[in-house]
This record gives structure tokens, sequence and C-alpha cells, in this order.
């Protein structure tokens, strides 16, 4: 396994692609890994590698609520609105 952070990943991107590319796993981590990690592997033959629009429609549902405005929010804009 290749661990790399932020700024060696961004030296040594080709790299760190071909090792991905050749299965070996490539690990990027930002601050040590305590904020965010990001794992780098390979496409595999016959894999989906574009977006398909609508795979998703009808499968995701949203609360009947969702596009509703949250009053504190509303009344925060309304007090700097009028500041």
């Amino acid at each position: 396994m290749t661990i790399a952070n932020v700024h060696e990943a961004k030296t040594n991107l080709s790299k760190l692609l071909n090792d991905a590319a050749e299965g070996k796993e490539v690990v990027i981590t930002r601050r040590g890994g305590e904020v965010t990690r990001f794992k780098l592997t390979p496409v595999r033959p016959g894999e989906a590698t574009h977006v398909t629009f609508g795979a998703y429609k009808e499968k995701i549902t949203f609360a009947s609520d969702y596009d509703s405005a949250d009053e504190e929010i509303t009344e925060l804009f309304e007090e700097s609105a009028s500041s």
C-alpha cells in the first residue's frame, strides 16, 4: 500500500495513478488521515466509467417539507437585510 499526503499526491499524481492501475492500493490522506482519506482503485474491465443520468429516478425520495423555508434561517436573513 502506498500512502501519500495531499502535497505528495499533487507532486506524484501520475505515479500514484499508475500504481492504482496496476492494482496497488493507494491512499491519499489529509492531515494524517484525521480529516479525509481517499483510496484510489483501478477501473475494472467492463465497469461503467460514465454517469447514467436518471439511474436513480424513483429510487430517491424526499421528505414532504424538503423545500420548505426554515423559519429560523428566514428570520436571520430578514434581520441582516434590515441592518
